[in-house]
């Protein structure tokens, strides 16, 4: 499905059953150099129990018009638009990584327009390593090496695909390496500038979840329970054995913990 949002095409996925404007909503927004694909498993169940659904990319990424948006606070305006554009009064945000600062910022934005915040790999900062800015900057895939590397808790890392002859790390670096030109710093660039998280979400008055990997190594638990401190009515939930890719990793713990969260 294709939306226009400010003029330009997006690109938003579904979950295999039509969009219902009437229905209630929940938008997922993937992490840095990534696309709607990430949510494969979460969206599809949600599409077929009682909501509607929109996966999407954003600018710049996967088959959306870019170029991509160069700040959180930027992203966050979008997604607000996006809300709009879909003919929606409100809807529910689920985001990972950089897209779990863009849903948190949009619900500082415009909090009358946001029912439920999800939080997956989020922490109260998310500075990234500067030899790996450098590589991004340079549209070096070894950007690509190091986010598969780093994201991916230990198991990942040896295999544990549910899908028989399927590879977690490789399709994550596959993933990555589609992004265009300069999409992955100006994303990695927009988290490392991005300092109002805690702000963000002390002003955050829908209920609100963040899910987290026990081995996450780009969101530590530690920033992930600091950033939780700071809503009045969070909740944190922590996946074991599980690193910044939970949805991969972890998908049907991952979708059960969004069911008890979103409903469904």
């Amino acid at each position: 499905m294709e939306l226009s949002v400010r003029g330009k095409p997006v690109f938003v996925a579904t979950g295999g059953r039509a969009f219902d404007p009437a229905q209630p909503a929940v938008i997922f927004v993937h992490g840095a150099g990534m696309d709607h694909t990430v949510w494969s498993l979460q969206t599809r169940f949600f599409a077929h129990h009682g909501r509607s659904v929109l996966a999407l990319d954003l600018p710049g990424h996967g088959r959306s018009a870019g170029p991509a948006l160069p700040s959180i606070e930027e992203q966050g305006a979008w997604l607000l638009d996006l809300i709009a554009a879909a003919g929606l009064e409100m809807a529910a945000l689920v985001g990972h990584s950089m897209g779990s600062l863009a849903v948190l910022d949009a619900s500082r934005q415009g909090p009358q327009r946001i029912e439920r915040l999800a939080l997956l790999g989020s922490a109260d900062r998310m500075p990234v390593h500067p030899d790996l800015l450098a590589a991004a900057e340079r549209n070096d895939p070894v950007a690509c090496d190091m986010i598969t590397g780093w994201g991916f808790g230990r198991s990942a890392q040896l295999g544990g695909h549910r899908g028989p002859g399927l590879w977690m790390t490789e399709g994550g670096r596959q993933l990555l390496g589609q992004a265009k030109d300069g999409v992955l710093h100006a994303d990695l660039s927009a988290c490392t500038a991005y300092i109002g998280a805690a702000e963000a979400a002390g002003a955050v008055t829908c209920p609100a979840l963040l899910l987290c990997g026990r081995e996450d190594r780009m969101a530590p638990v530690k920033g992930a329970a600091a950033l939780c401190e700071a809503f009045a009515g969070g909740r944190m939930t922590i996946l074991e054995g599980s690193g910044h890719m939970m949805m991969v990793e972890r998908p049907d713990e991952t979708l059960d913990v969004l069911k008890d969260f979103l409903g469904g």
